[in-house]
Formats: C-alpha cells, sequence, structure tokens
C-alpha cells in the first residue's frame, strides 16, 4: 500500500468536501484529480441548478415567507410558480375568487437558490 504525503490527504479531503457541499449526484470517483488546478474548477464550475422545478420553489419560497408574515400565507395556497428568463423562479400566492388583497411574492434565481426580491401587496 502506498503511502499518501499530508498535500494529497488535504487535497482528497478538499475534493470530498467540494462534491458534498455542491451536491453533486453523478459523482464519479475516476475524475477525482490530485491537482489543484483540477479541484478549482470543480468547485467553481456548478453544472447543477439549486431550483430544478417549480415545485422546489414552491417549498423554497414557503420557508422564506412563514418566518416573515406568519401562517396567513397559507390562505393563498395554491402558490403560482413560473421562470422567468430561464434563470429565475417567481411564486406567488393566489385569493380565492372576488376576494381582494395582496398576496405574497418571491424571486428565487435557479442556479444558486438565491432570493432576489421578496414581498407582499395589499
Amino acid at each position: 500500500m502506498r503511502k499518501r504525503n499530508n498535500t494529497q490527504n488535504v487535497i482528497g479531503i478538499i475534493h470530498i468536501m467540494s462534491i458534498l457541499f455542491l451536491g453533486l449526484s453523478n459523482f464519479n470517483c475516476s475524475s477525482m484529480k490530485n491537482d489543484n488546478k483540477d479541484i478549482k474548477k470543480e468547485v467553481t464550475m456548478t453544472t447543477i441548478d439549486y431550483v430544478p422545478d417549480g415545485e422546489t420553489a414552491k417549498r423554497i419560497a414557503e420557508a422564506i415567507w412563514l418566518p416573515i408574515y406568519g401562517e396567513d400565507i397559507y390562505k393563498q395556497k395554491p402558490y403560482l410558480s413560473s421562470l422567468s428568463g430561464d434563470s429565475i423562479w417567481v411564486v406567488k400566492g393566489t385569493l380565492p375568487k372576488n376576494y381582494r388583497g395582496g398576496v405574497v411574492y418571491i424571486e428565487i434565481r435557479k442556479r444558486d437558490c438565491k432570493i432576489l426580491k421578496v414581498t407582499h401587496g395589499k
């Protein structure tokens, strides 16, 4: 068995941590490299979207809205989600027919789940 030096161990740990951090489900052990250049590419070039679909966007929106606006957000179900410009999820609440008032609204970036805007109409 070949003994690894400390640098190789650190690089291996950083690689594994980056895989866990990025949440890559299609990790291939044969792609693991031992030089820093390849590790930096893997960490900075994300190939997945953290918010892949409207249902995920709705769950994230609800988690953000609940501590801000309270349980009244549940009265605005079903939530509607749509993709704006192929990169921003827009999720908003709905009101019953002939009901006046505002609804919760959020914009979530698909690529990294960054919350861009959170509002509630009146």
